[in-house]
């Protein structure tokens, strides 16, 4: 397996330019598969925090980067979808999202913001003992009691430090969604409608937010808390933004 990365193979997801260098930073082993960007870029080529591997990696060895409440040591860890970064010694806090396109974005957040992240149900199972076990979309693995009613494609908000569900957001009609992949990304609006497709084809949904309104596949929308729409960033343009 190769160590090296090309930047005109990444995912169109990565927010790196990739006409500046031949190679970038490979993703290693760990949470959202391939569509998981090394931190190491996210500090160096979004942030600007450090200007190289190595003085990312003396940064983590200090455990002033935390990753969804935990430190952090890997400079190849992958970042995804709705993970939270911190930086508690700078006091400066982020969300990862998609802005528009479907780039993953930085966007900046506040302490109790940061105090907990989302996760959309992509599958349930029963385990030994009676629990239901809910894995999220970056692979993460929660148990939940079996009375509870939580379906896949639903939404839960974890608090980082207990691990516990804090929150639960149901996929139907009315649910506020955001689009994080297609030509939608980064859009949110509420659920008009969800059209059941017969056979193997994707089901799709019908989104609004109040002009405009769009259709996709359900496997693009994520079911948010009205709190992503309320965060104050117009002191501070999103980090991530790269020219091409």
């Amino acid at each position: 397996m190769t160590r090296h990365q090309k930047r005109l193979a990444v995912p169109n997801s990565w927010p790196v330019e990739r006409k500046t260098q031949t190679f970038t930073v490979k993703a290693g082993a760990g949470p959202h598969g391939e569509a998981g960007v090394p931190l190491v870029v996210l500090l160096r080529d979004v942030l600007g925090y450090v200007d190289s591997t190595k003085e990312a990696r003396y940064a983590l060895n200090n455990d002033s980067v935390l990753v969804n409440g935990d430190a952090v040591s890997d400079e190849q860890r992958p970042i995804g979808m709705f993970d939270i970064l911190a930086f508690p010694v700078r006091g400066e806090y982020f969300r990862v999202f998609p802005d528009e396109g479907g780039r993953l974005a930085l966007t900046p957040v506040d302490e109790e913001s940061a105090g907990s992240r989302l996760g959309k149900v992509a599958n349930k199972a029963v385990v030994p003992g009676g629990d239901v076990q809910l894995t999220l979309h970056d692979g993460t693995n929660v148990r939940v009691d079996a009375g509870t009613e939580y379906d896949t494609k639903d939404s839960i908000v974890i608090d980082n430090e207990s691990k516990e569900v804090v929150a639960h957001f149901e996929y139907e009609e009315g649910a506020l969604v955001t689009a994080i992949a297609g030509q939608h990304a980064g859009q949110i609006g509420e659920i008009e409608a969800i059209d059941v497709t017969l056979g193997s084809g994707s089901n799709t949904v019908v989104v609004g937010d109040g002009e405009d309104r769009y259709e996709t596949v359900e496997e693009y929308v994520v079911v948010i808390d009205e709190n992503f729409t309320d965060d104050d960033t117009d002191d501070a343009d999103e980090a991530g933004e790269t020219d091409e």
